[in-house]
């Protein structure tokens, strides 16, 4: 019999949909489809997740996030821990799959542009923004005060504009490597947070890796790893298309298409999100990294607690934590999931 193995796996940190739910797209019950990808992942092996909005129009956001609010997992399916906003304040030389027209810059001094365009903070655990955008070091503080994970991406800040960020608050980047000025051995950009001596004492800078075995290369993956290792969140990147056979599907104001294991925007080669669920993620950085199941497992559950502030109830078997568990075989394919102590998915044998 092979061995049997429970973890805590608390936080897909990253997704904008699946199954052919786009969490970016207004529908008339915007919290079914939210709720219809939570009950979904349970069998992959999450327990809370992160809805991501791309960017999106104005109307988007208003419409969008006061529907879904921030609650515990169970029999329904997976917990929502806030949503992470990715985008509009991102740059437009690394928007990637976001649609341009609708970027949007801290013009009216920072924390007002932000309220004029999301509306409302509530139930929002993250935002992802371009540190090198004039004022954007206001809002990165004003967001930290309130206790939301401020993250850099889609950016070309150089490396001192990324440390004026984290001095302010800054905790996390948004998929390493990807959407951002490649790594320079005289400016390393944002990727030189990995080992920066600016990071104050005490903090510590996160990075979310799409372990998909497409947005990264394993070489790629190994170097900010050892660079780094307690820093490192596994991320889906998740999109509509999860789950779904290729073909043409959303993501926001995009039409995605899906080839095989790649999910490009319609007519490019510009890569958009992932179809890779967390158990895969896992999987693959486990096998890519050369790193022990310890470490694997803790890239998708104790990192992203910790980067979420939430390691006191979720990410670690401990007393007084959430009853948060997976039961995973010796090739950690998930057996069974587990939600505050009840039996919430089973692997039918």
């Amino acid at each position: 019999m092979s061995r049997s193995t429970l973890q805590k796996t608390p936080v897909n940190s990253c997704s904008a949909g699946g199954y052919g739910i786009d969490f970016s797209r207004v529908s008339e019950d915007v919290n079914g489809g939210v709720s219809f990808v939570a009950k979904k992942i349970l069998e992959h092996g999450v327990t809370s997740f992160c809805p991501t909005l791309v960017t999106s129009p104005t109307a988007i956001y208003h419409k969008v996030l006061p529907q879904v609010k921030v609650h515990n997992g169970g029999q329904h399916g997976a917990g929502v821990l806030g949503f992470h906003l990715e985008g509009p304040f991102i740059s437009a030389a690394k928007k990637g799959a976001h649609p341009e027209q609708y970027l949007r810059t801290f013009s009216s001094g920072g924390v007002q542009d932000l309220m004029e365009v999301y509306g409302s903070l509530d139930n929002v655990a993250m935002v992802t923004l371009a540190p090198e955008l004039a004022n954007s070091q206001s809002v990165v503080r004003e967001l930290s005060q309130r206790g939301i994970t401020v993250s850099l991406g889609h950016s070309v800040a150089n490396l001192s504009q990324a440390e004026e960020a984290v001095q302010h608050g800054a905790s996390f980047i948004t998929h390493l490597f990807n959407a951002m000025l490649p790594f320079h051995h005289r400016d390393p950009g944002i990727v030189g947070l990995l080992t920066s001596d600016q990071v104050p004492e005490g903090r510590t800078v996160y990075y979310g890796m799409i372990a998909d075995g497409i947005h990264t290369n394993p070489a790629a993956l190994r170097i900010a790893h050892r660079a780094h290792p307690s820093g490192l969140v596994l991320v889906t990147d998740a999109i509509t298309a999860m789950g779904l056979p290729p073909g043409h599907h959303t993501l926001g104001q995009q039409v995605i298409e899906i080839q095989g294991l790649h999910a490009y925007v319609a007519g490019t080669k510009t890569l958009s999100g992932s179809i890779a669920t967390m158990d895969m993620c896992v999987r693959h950085f486990k096998q890519a990294s050369g790193c022990s199941v310890e470490e694997a497992l803790e890239a998708a559950s104790l990192h992203p607690a910790q980067l979420l502030g939430i390691s006191h109830k979720k990410g670690k078997l401990d007393y007084g934590c959430d009853a948060d568990l997976v039961l995973l075989d010796d090739a950690l394919n998930v057996r069974a999931t587990f939600i505050s102590g009840e039996e919430v998915w089973r692997k039918e044998l």
